[in-house]
């Protein structure tokens, strides 16, 4: 396996980025909270460009505050359920308290919005949906993204949410579209949800403007194709910009 960037590199990385005009920022993974640098990562954003982060949210309550002051703006948690026994069979792991003190603290520490990201899973938790939306209500600061799982050959709890993305509609006090990758978000009595559906979005790749940086030096034009990857690890300086433009050259629409 790669070795993992060092905070140096991904601050020089991000430097080039941010000269193309890149002005936001998100540390995925994997799970980035493992990392023992990730403060060190966070607070070498360069000036002016909002940072945040995906997480499972297990370790979010040791470091949340830590990573506030570094400059953190905010936090995804994927979360797929509030039933501790099912949180297990999912995960594989007792970790909902954890997930859930995490939640709490980043909220506390001012990491706003927190997004929770609830994938449904066929059979699992397509009966959860009410309750999650009671929970995001009770909390400020909470927005719930519901998110269809990708169909594969290979997955069988892939399940079409188009049904309840129709409920959320009848539902809706308003609703808005956002800019990125054309999203629809609800409004429900003070409860904003946000619905992703890629598979099921002809305008998914047309509004995409990101690029993904993996954790080994791998520049991704596209996170669902494997062979157009560019190497930069150890690269600097005017190097690193022209293969930052042969990335961008090398976009293309995955769903045309």
């Amino acid at each position: 396996m790669a070795k993992e960037l060092a905070p140096a590199e991904i601050e020089e990385i991000m430097k080039v980025a941010c000269s193309f005009g890149v002005r936001k920022v998100k540390f995925t993974g994997g799970e980035p909270t493992l990392r023992e640098d990730l403060c060190e990562i966070v607070g070498a954003v360069p000036e002016g460009v909002e940072s945040s982060m995906t997480t499972n949210g297990t370790l979010l309550a040791d470091c949340a505050y830590e990573l506030k002051d570094a400059g953190l703006s905010r936090v995804n948690v994927s979360l797929d359920t509030l039933d501790p026994i099912l949180y297990r069979r999912i995960t594989g792991v007792n970790a909902l308290d954890s997930v859930l003190s995490g939640i709490e603290a980043g909220l506390d520490a001012g990491l706003k919005p927190v997004k929770l990201n609830m994938v449904i899973l066929k059979d699992l938790n397509e009966n959860e949906v009410d309750s999650f939306l009671s929970f995001v209500s009770r909390r400020n600061g909470l927005i719930l993204q519901i998110i269809e799982l990708m169909e594969s050959d290979e997955c069988r709890f892939h399940t079409d949410i188009s049904e309840l993305e129709r409920n959320l509609a009848s539902k809706a006090d308003r609703f808005f579209m956002r800019s990125m990758h054309h999203r629809k978000k609800y409004h429900l009595d003070g409860v904003e949800v946000e619905v992703v559906r890629p598979l099921h979005n002809t305008e998914f790749c047309a509004y995409c403007n990101r690029l993904r940086v993996t954790s080994s030096g791998e520049l991704k034009p596209c996170l669902l194709r494997e062979d157009n990857h560019i190497d930069i690890r150890g690269v600097k300086g005017k190097e690193l910009e022209v293969r930052f433009l042969e990335a961008v050259s090398r976009r293309e629409p995955f769903f045309k």
